[in-house]
């Protein structure tokens, strides 16, 4: 056997404490989903990327560790495993050998974002464009008030720059806010575009951990989830909806005063998204070296 060794009871320590705080973080959301209810913003990880609480909770050491006495259990089955003696690890040869486009790209799209300085002031108006000049009846999350009203909403939206580089964010535009965005993202051109300092790029950082699993360690994946959920909450509190009954205190970013507190706060994201950025690449570059160990 190669790489780090785990005792049985260390990491089915590890693996009991990733459950922990899993079932902790998505709880209210389960509970909900039981109950055919629905959150705004606490829902939206999961409605938005494809991946459950029951995928997030199941824990993954990454590339270079052995399971001790983890063969004769249910995960020496598991996709990318493989035994190894009495225990089990990541198999990252057939690994990159299924998943090598998707981990060339996240590395080309990660490094690229890394490169750009982060581009701030967009003040959230992408929440804005996606509801402008729509009926109140009408709009992405029906069922809540508008802050200003129909009529206000649009007004912000007229009066300001839209600059949105992301094009998940882009396609949600109505087709009356399309035009005043400065930028035409699309899916082609996102390796050119995505930029640090936009607050889907950084949620997204979640969706290239899971996407990548069980190559990436679940710890690293569920940080980003945290700060997934974390930039969740500034989304919308800087949206055009009236969230207060939920608790969320508006970001009025109409006003100057709701501006330089946006600000702060996605200057704080831009540069704690950047660092999971780079550990992601650590993983991505310590698969290769440990599928080059393998071969030699």
């Amino acid at each position: 056997m190669s790489g780090t060794i785990l005792p049985l009871s260390d990491w089915q320590a590890l693996e009991g404490s990733h459950a922990a705080r899993v079932d902790g973080a998505t709880a209210p959301h389960r509970a909900r989903r039981a109950d055919g209810r629905a959150h705004p913003v606490e829902d939206f990880l999961f409605r938005y990327y494809d991946h459950t609480p029951a995928q997030l909770r199941r824990w993954h050491p990454g590339p270079g560790v052995v399971l001790q006495g983890a063969a004769s259990l249910p995960r020496a089955g598991w996709r990318h495993y493989r035994v190894a003696g009495d225990g089990v690890e990541l198999d990252v040869e057939a690994f990159l050998a299924s998943r090598g486009s998707a981990v060339s790209f996240v590395h080309s799209l990660l490094s690229a974002t890394l490169e750009r300085p982060p581009q701030l002031g967009c003040f959230g108006l992408h929440e804005w464009a996606m509801v402008y000049r729509t009926a109140e009846d009408d709009v992405r999350h029906a069922g809540w008030p508008l802050r200003l009203g129909a009529a206000g909403t649009d007004e912000v939206v007229e009066r300001h720059g839209i600059r949105c580089s992301h094009f998940d964010a882009f396609r949600f535009f109505t087709d009356e806010a399309r035009p005043r965005n400065a930028l035409r993202p699309s899916r082609e051109g996102q390796l050119a575009l995505e930029q640090p300092g936009c607050l889907h790029a950084g949620m997204d950082v979640y969706k290239w951990a899971f996407k990548l699993t069980p190559l990436v360690p679940s710890d690293l994946v569920a940080d980003a989830f945290d700060l997934a959920r974390e930039i969740r909450v500034l989304d919308m509190e800087a949206s055009p909806y009236d969230l207060r009954e939920l608790g969320y205190e508006p970001v009025a970013i109409e006003t100057a005063e709701g501006k330089v507190a946006y600000l702060r706060r996605q200057r704080a994201f831009a540069e704690r998204s950047n660092a999971l950025r780079r550990r992601l690449l650590d993983v991505l570059g310590s698969c290769a070296e440990v599928a080059a160990r393998e071969t030699t």
